[in-house]
């Protein structure tokens, strides 16, 4: 724990706003010699945001940032390291076709008089890295080595800056657990010879294993600032997710009794992705709605992207209807009958140049294969029957989708999966951004898909949806799964006491 109180960086009264958004309201972040400090918060808390002004990408609205003591406005990520602030992204912003050495020394090779002093570059590289607990060839392309490997070069450049703050944005995300110890060691280290770290992650485990302090942010303003022994997990989530909106609970719908669900549809056994998911056991019965619970980061988009092809599972099986299937990519998924809705419709979603009728037969085009395309008459004709069904407003088929409100386009790539006719559609965060009433209708469609005997997989972060939805919850824990639970044996408070893993099986059925 840091013992000089004076901050080596502190920000304070920070705004930024974006044209319609607010993403940061009078934020502020103290960082001391000495420590790790750990920023948390949701997903669109403002995080990134902050980070972004605080390394020169954005330019505070207001606010002032103070680097010993001394007022500083980086206007570019060069002037933050000149300044001594280093940064080290979730995805490791370095050459890979580059030899190890020259990433570390990349636009600051030293020279002689007759150019690259190549033999100075390696034996320091050398020396660097050895202090991390490195000791390879650096003469070797970067991409030879491992991701945790090259995440140790990228904090051995951001150290040969001459760094007084080190700031580490998801560096764990692609780690398994022994690379996710030996970057631990490191900061340690580092935190020993008094480096000002700031570490940025989304998994309580990591959080508590390596934090002095904790500084929380909520809705773009820093919630509060705790140290990490006096703060519960349980009061971390707590602070992140803030008190639940009662108009979303009250918009959300009273769905059907277990008692529809029928057989099993699909069984996962073992199903995992190094770096990104542990192991999972599961299964989904017909025509149910099976949730996924656990904050951003716990591994429910990771295990989604597995089922339906998008990512490549390294472990594991799934079997459909008795048979076992590999989905190497989605299109495996999609001829196995399942539909996937990504959270993210502006990028993995909707393709919003195209009209209303392009997007929505978009998979069953590919269902369809590219050699045999679907006639214009039929394409009109699905596109008027979903548009009348699920009460897209529209002025026509034909416009262009990204004209459409966030709700309509929801129900726009709602429809392009029913199109294929999907026995199990995975619905990743299908009401984030969308206004209320929006809401209640496509909570609605859910029930009346299940009611015909499709299943739903369904991700939210509004977690008295899930439970109000759901008729099985499964619940993930920093990328592993803890626990499972039937429709009334979690509610609103002890959902987030399984998430915290403070409460057992028998605790949170007797608190339900």
């Amino acid at each position: 724990m840091a013992t000089d109180r004076t901050p080596v960086l502190e920000l304070t009264g920070i705004h930024k706003s974006f044209p319609g958004v607010k993403a940061l309201l009078d934020a502020g972040l103290r960082l001391y010699p000495g420590e790790v400090h750990t920023l948390m918060g949701q997903n669109g808390a403002g995080k990134s945001t902050l980070i972004k002004v605080l390394t020169g990408v954005y330019t505070p609205d207001a606010g002032r940032i103070l680097l010993d003591g001394q007022a500083v406005q980086p206007n570019s990520t060069l002037e933050a390291q000149q300044l001594g602030i280093s940064t080290v992204y979730q995805e490791v912003n370095l050459c890979p076709n580059l030899s190890v050495a020259e990433n570390i020394f990349i636009g600051r090779y030293p020279r002689t008089w007759f150019g690259v002093d190549w033999k100075a570059m390696r034996e320091q590289a050398t020396v660097l890295l050895r202090q991390l607990e490195v000791d390879i060839d650096v003469t070797q392309p970067l991409a030879r080595y491992s991701l945790a490997i090259q995440q140790m070069v990228a904090i051995s450049r951001a150290l040969n800056t001459s760094a007084k703050v080190l700031i580490l944005d998801e560096p764990t995300s692609s780690l398994d657990e022994a690379e996710v110890q030996l970057l631990f060691r490191v900061l340690r280290r580092l935190r020993g010879e008094g480096m000002a770290i700031l570490f940025v992650t989304h998994f309580l485990d990591q959080t508590y294993a390596i934090s002095d302090r904790i500084t929380v942010m909520r809705n773009g303003e820093r919630e509060g600032e705790y140290p990490a022994s006096e703060l519960s997990r349980l009061a971390l989530i707590n602070k992140m997710i803030g008190a639940p909106a009662q108009q979303s609970d009250e918009a959300a719908p009273a769905v059907k009794t277990a008692s529809h669900a029928g057989g099993t549809l699909m069984t996962i056994e073992g199903l995992g992705r190094r770096g990104a998911l542990k192991p999972v056991d599961a299964e989904v019965k017909q025509g149910e709605v099976l949730g996924l619970v656990g904050l951003l980061g716990s591994g429910r988009t990771e295990l989604a992207r597995l089922l339906f092809g998008a990512d490549k599972a390294d472990t594991g099986s799934i079997t459909i209807g008795g048979r076992t299937r590999t989905f190497d990519t989605p299109r495996d998924a999609i001829a196995a009958g399942i539909g996937f809705c990504s959270e993210d419709r502006k990028h993995e979603g909707a393709i919003l140049s195209l009209s209303v009728r392009e997007n929505l037969v978009l998979a069953l085009q590919a269902q369809t294969g590219v050699m045999r395309a679907i006639p214009m008459k039929l394409q009109q004709e699905l596109a008027e029957n979903y548009v009348k069904w699920l009460g897209i407003k529209t002025a026509s088929i034909e416009t262009p989708i990204g004209t459409l409100s966030g709700g309509n386009q929801q129900k726009v790539l709602l429809a392009r999966w029913l199109c294929t006719d999907p026995k199990l559609m995975i619905l990743d965060e299908p009401t984030r951004g969308i206004d209320v009433r929006a809401k209640q209708e496509i909570m609605d469609y859910v029930t009346t898909l299940c009611k015909t005997g499709m299943s739903i997989l369904f991700i939210s972060s509004e977690l008295p949806e899930v439970l109000r939805c759901s008729d099985r919850m499964v619940v993930l824990r920093d990328r592993e799964k803890c626990g499972e639970y039937v429709r009334g044996e979690l509610n609103d408070e002890t959902v987030l006491q399984v998430i915290a893993g403070e409460f057992t099986r028998e605790t949170a059925g007797e608190q339900a």
